[in-house]
C-alpha cells in the first residue's frame, strides 16, 4: 500500500464504508475540498490531525490511510514464518509450561537484561531483521525466567520477561500488526505487575498509548498516559528514572493532544515536560538508560519540532530545530524523526533544495530508518509533484522504489 497513492486510499475506504465525500467530511470535520483535491491528486498529502480525522470519519486505523512502510510492503500473503515464530513466543499455546532453555545455568537476569539492552538498541538502529529471529529465543527465555526459583527470582524474571513483551510490542507496530502489539502489551502489563521493576507498568502504559494513537484511539491514548504519569508522579518522581519515565508520559499525552487538534494544549504539556529536564541534570544519572523512556531536552525538542509541522507552523518547527544539540548517543530513530521532519517544514516552504539535501543526509545517517518511515515517501512524492526537481531527488526516489 506505500505506493498507492493517499486520495485512492481514501476513495476506496470512503466507497467501502459507503459514504459521500460530503458525508465523510462531514464526519470527519474538515472540509470537502481537502477530501476533493486528495482524491482527485490535486492534493498529495495531509497534516496528521487530519489523517487522524479521516480516519475517524472512515472507522478505520490511522495505519489505513498512512499504507506500510517502504521496507515492509504488503504482499497481500500470509504472515512470514519469522512473523509467525514471533506470534508464538509472544501468545504461547495455552496451558503449555515454559519451554526449557538450551543452557538454563547461563540464564540469569542480569545476563538476560544485557540481551534486552542490545536487543533495544537493534531496534532503535531498525535492524528489524535481526530482531525477528532473535527475539523470540529470548521472550521463550524470559518467560521460562518469569516462572522460576524463589519469588524474589520469579520477580525479576517478570521484569525481564514484561521488558522482552515491551519490546515485541514495538516491533509489532513498527511492523504495521497493531493487534499483535496490543496482545505483547497486554501480556507485557501483566508481566510488569508480578515484576521487581515499579517503573516498568508506566514505560508499558507508554506503549500502549501509542499503540492507541496508531489505532486513531487518541482520547484512550491521552487517558492511559496521563493516568500513568500521574502515578509515577506521586511515586516515582526522586529518580533520573522516575522523571525520565513521567516525561515520556507527558510526552505521549501532548502528542495525543496535537493529534487530537489541540496544538496549544500540546505545546503547554510539551513546554512543563522541558522544564522537568533542569531536574534531572541534579539528580544520578539512570543505572541502564537504554531500559528507561527516552526523554530529555533534546527528545522534547525534536517532538516539539514534529507537532509544529503537523499544524502547518514550517517556520516555527525550522526555529526550533536550530536550537538542538543532539548528545552522541541519541538513537538514530530520533535523528530519522528529526530529519524528515525539518525536511517537510523546508518543502512546505518552498525550499525543494533543501530538503532533498536533508533527505541525502538522513540517508547517510539512517539508511534504514529512511527506508522505513511513510513520511518519507510523502515527502518525495510532493517534490515530485512540484514544478522544480533538485539535484538528487530522483537517486532518492529510486532508493525507494517510487520512481515513475
Amino acid at each position: 500500500m506505500a505506493s498507492e497513492h493517499l486520495g485512492d486510499r481514501i476513495a476506496r475506504l470512503r466507497r467501502l464504508a459507503d459514504l459521500t465525500q460530503e458525508r465523510l467530511a462531514e464526519r470527519a470535520g474538515v472540509s470537502v475540498d481537502v477530501v476533493r483535491k486528495l482524491e482527485q491528486h490535486r492534493k498529495h498529502s495531509a497534516r496528521l490531525p487530519t489523517l487522524h480525522a479521516l480516519a475517524g470519519g472512515l472507522g478505520v486505523e490511522l495505519s489505513a490511510l498512512v499504507g506500510d512502510p517502504p521496507a515492509v510492503p504488503s504482499t497481500g500473503d500470509g504472515d512470514s514464518p519469522q512473523l509467525v515464530a514471533l506470534r508464538r513466543a509472544v501468545m504461547p499455546p495455552l496451558f503449555a509450561p515454559p519451554a526449557e532453555p538450551n543452557d538454563p545455568t547461563r540464564l540469569t537476569p542480569v545476563l538476560m537484561r544485557r540481551q534486552l539492552s542490545d536487543a533495544w538498541t537493534a531496534y532503535h538502529d531498525a535492524a528489524f531483521g535481526q530482531l525477528m529471529r532473535d527475539l523470540p529465543g529470548l521472550l521463550t527465555d524470559a518467560r521460562f525466567l518469569a516462572a522460576v526459583g524463589t519469588p524474589e527470582d520469579r520477580a525479576a524474571g517478570a521484569a525481564v520477561h514484561g521488558k522482552a513483551l515491551q519490546l515485541a510490542g514495538h516491533l509489532a507496530i513498527r511492523l504495521g500488526k497493531t493487534d499483535l502489539a496490543l496482545s505483547a502489551l497486554e501480556r507485557a502489563m501483566s508481566a510488569a505487575e508480578q515484576s521487581s521493576d515499579p517503573l516498568l507498568v508506566p514505560m508499558i502504559s507508554n506503549s500502549v498509548a501509542w499503540n492507541y494513537q496508531r489505532q486513531n484511539r487518541l482520547e484512550d491514548a491521552t487517558q492511559v498516559a496521563v493516568h500513568a504519569a500521574d502515578r509515577v508522579e506521586r511515586e516515582r518522581s526522586d529518580t533520573a528514572e522516575g522523571v525520565r519515565v513521567w516525561g515520556g508520559l507527558v510526552m505521549s499525552a501532548a502528542t495525543s493532544a496535537a493529534r487530537s487538534g489541540n496544538y496549544e494544549s500540546a505545546s503547554d504539556m510539551m513546554k512543563v515536560a522541558e522544564g522537568a529536564t533542569k531536574r534531572l541534570a541534579k539528580l544520578p544519572p539512570a543505572v541502564d538508560g537504554k531500559m528507561v523512556s527516552v526523554f530529555s531536552r533534546s527528545s522534547i525538542r525534536i517532538e516539539r519540532v514534529r507537532l509544529a509541522v503537523q499544524h502547518a507552523r514550517p517556520d516555527e518547527a525550522l526555529q526550533l530545530a536550530r536550537g538542538i544539540r543532539l548528545p552522541s548517543d541519541t538513537p538514530p530513530s530520533w535523528r530519522t524523526w528529526l530529519l524528515l521532519d525539518i525536511a517537510r517544514a523546508h518543502v512546505d516552504l518552498g525550499n525543494a533544495d533543501e530538503a532533498v539535501k536533508t533527505l541525502m543526509r538522513l540517508k547517510r545517517i539512517a539508511p534504514a530508518w529512511m527506508r522505513h518511515h511513510t513520511l518519507t515517501v510523502t515527502i518525495i512524492e510532493d517534490l515530485r509533484a512540484g514544478p522544480y526537481h533538485p539535484p538528487g531527488l530522483r537517486k532518492l526516489a529510486e532508493g525507494l522504489g517510487i520512481a515513475h
